[in-house]
């Protein structure tokens, strides 16, 4: 099974076991990513639907591309600027096309956060409720 997946306003041909180079992405290496804004899907030449359809990968790295090197002239004008640019990379390992793989352990970290920040509102209007009544 195979997906075209958008990630970094670029479009990617993706299987499982495909290792591809794609726009920073926020994690590091050894985190699970999930790639949910797939455009087409197949499996064995025939078309799936792609309503609720996940990529699965792995980051295995976390880098910078080759120097790029933008040179801008104006002849005969004594205008010459000369800039470079490197840009940041993310290298993915497909785990798996249309199924969710392993949970990541940072979904169960964000669960105590947001209990947390419920209990905190729920203080302050107690406060303004005890200011008013003085």
């Amino acid at each position: 099974m195979f997906a075209i997946v958008r990630t970094g306003g670029k479009q990617y041909r993706v299987a499982a076991g495909d290792k591809i180079v794609v726009e920073k992405l926020a994690g590091e290496a050894g985190d699970t990513v999930t790639l949910d804004d797939v455009l087409f899907a197949s499996d064995a030449g025939e078309v799936k639907p792609t309503t609720g359809l996940s990529v699965s990968a792995e980051i295995l790295t976390q880098g910078r591309g080759d120097k790029v090197i933008v040179f801008k002239k104006r002849r005969r004008h004594n205008y010459r600027r000369r800039n470079g640019h490197r840009q940041s990379l993310t290298v993915l390992k497909i785990l798996a096309v249309g199924a969710p793989a392993k949970a990541a352990p940072k979904k169960a970290a964000a669960a105590p956060v947001e209990a947390a920040a419920e209990a905190k509102p729920a203080k302050k209007p107690a406060a303004k409720k005890a200011a008013a009544a003085e």
